[in-house]
């Protein structure tokens, strides 16, 4: 009997046919998606309706067709009907308040994921008409970035059109912070912790950097050179996380060594890291290692934008935490008097990008500019903060291209690498756009998050088409 070949060996469609058809798969996930949460708004309306009929003005009773119509959604869907209840409310507010969303995600334009961060930012809008300009700034974004990629900047547009006293609402949730414990299987539990949002990502940028510092420890000692302090943008990573293994005949030598023998993982390096400093309150890597003198300094580094009338206290436009979104102006000046060095941005009024940033460094000028304007890495998709990447040349300097800042773009070490060995290639547009073009010949623009944030803005206050 003739066996078949497997069936992927059987399936002869080119790349560009498997990745149209994944869009295509993706659009009518979507549509689903927006048909569920029609489906889902309806009972809830239904349970509206049985609930204005019932005589009682009893909480309990006046609870129950809505607990009986989720318990039956819950139990045709297997899940718990608790949670189906805020399913089906969340579904009311998500039809009735952003529809436009609604009907992009229906449109396959957004996926579930962008629909959540869009609820997310304009739940604080109550204005219908507001909450419209909202949204179609929003959608801009959302359609052109990825859910991590667009949260900030739909964070940052709803507070613009609807500003709200952030400082108070700061305060309200700060006042919630807390650390917890949620047991796991196999003797692990999960340590998590509800804190301020810079003081979160300071957090983990310190691991991070104890994390590198042990892993440049760890190559030096593997290619039997002295141990070298290293700056955070030019230690580049295995795919995964690990140092290459040492030649066989080292193994002997490296034995007793407890960094040259150190396998671990960037996340367990960071997650040990962590746990030495809360146990010993030292900045000491673990016993095993011994890389890390104790007490070693090590500062956290977080990117604050501050608009300038903010800063001196004229203001009150929240600044803006990179990578997460607006804080408190409080918050944000006590940081700027604490910091070494101060970076001024100037954008452009009329589109948002960035025109240059002065300091008293002019030698390092266009690779601040480029981390202002790029903030992480420009491939699509990737949020890798610049201070990790490479400041490549768009068109290779070695084929002609100038050292200038309409020339030069952050690239991570993966995307750096696959830029030059592949066949993804990019061309850079005025405004610092750049144009991606992948194997199959799609293109792909990647637009600086403030060019897109800002015409998003213009576009829903003018009714213009986005200037890409």
């Amino acid at each position: 009997m003739k066996t078949l070949p497997p069936a992927s060996r059987r399936d002869t469609r080119s790349l560009g046919a498997v990745v149209a058809g994944l869009e295509a798969t993706r659009r009518r996930i979507a549509a689903l998606h927006a048909e569920e949460l029609q489906l889902l708004a309806r009972a809830d309306a239904i349970a509206a309706e049985q609930t204005a009929r019932v005589p009682s003005s009893e909480r309990r009773e006046r609870e129950m067709p809505a607990r009986a119509i989720a318990a039956e959604v819950g139990a045709a869907l297997r899940r718990p009907d608790r949670g189906m209840q805020d399913r089906m409310r969340d579904a009311t507010v998500l039809v009735e308040g952003f529809a436009a969303t609604v009907a992009a995600l229906r449109e396959g334009r957004v996926d579930a994921g962008h629909v959540r961060v869009i609820q997310d930012a304009g739940a604080v809008i109550g204005d219908p008409e507001v909450r419209a300009r909202f949204e179609q700034a929003a959608l801009v974004v959302c359609e052109r970035e990825t859910p991590g990629r667009a949260k900030p900047i739909v964070t940052v547009i709803a507070q613009k059109l609807r500003p709200v006293p952030l400082q108070e609402r700061h305060a309200d949730a700060a006042a919630g912070r807390r650390v917890w414990v949620r047991d796991l299987d196999d003797g692990m539990a999960e340590l998590a912790a509800v804190l301020p949002a810079v003081l979160a990502y300071a957090i983990r940028d310190r691991l991070t950097q104890h994390a590198r510092e042990i892993t440049a420890a760890r190559r030096a000692r593997a290619a039997d050179e002295p141990v070298a302090e290293t700056d955070d943008e030019t230690v580049a990573e295995t795919p995964d996380d690990t140092v290459a293994e040492t030649p066989d005949d080292t193994v002997a030598e490296t034995a007793d060594d407890p960094v040259a023998t150190d396998t671990r993982t960037t996340d367990q390096i960071r997650a040990d890291v962590l746990t030495d400093l809360l146990l010993t309150g030292c900045a000491t890597a673990p016993t095993a290692t011994g890389v890390l003198p104790e007490a070693a300094a090590v500062t956290a580094q977080v990117q604050i934008v501050i608009p300038a009338a903010t800063l001196v206290g004229a203001g009150a436009a929240p600044a803006e935490l990179l990578g997460y979104g607006p804080i408190d102006p409080d918050t944000a000046r006590r940081l700027a008097a604490a910091a070494d060095v101060w970076e001024r941005v100037f954008t452009s009024p009329a589109t948002g990008a960035v025109h240059h940033v002065d300091t008293y460094r002019p030698s390092r000028a266009q690779r601040r500019h480029l981390d202002a304007r790029d903030e992480h890495c420009r491939f699509p998709g990737c949020r890798r903060p610049a201070r990790f990447c490479d400041h490549d040349h768009t068109h290779d300097h070695a084929c002609g291209g100038p050292t200038a800042v309409a020339n030069l773009a952050n690239l991570c070490a993966r995307h750096h690498a696959m830029k030059h060995a592949t066949a993804w290639s990019v061309i850079q547009k005025p405004r610092g756009i750049l144009e991606w073009t992948s194997p199959t010949g799609r293109v792909y623009p990647d637009t600086p998050r403030r060019v897109l944030e800002f015409s998003a803005l213009d576009q829903a206050t003018a009714g213009a088409p986005a200037p890409f």
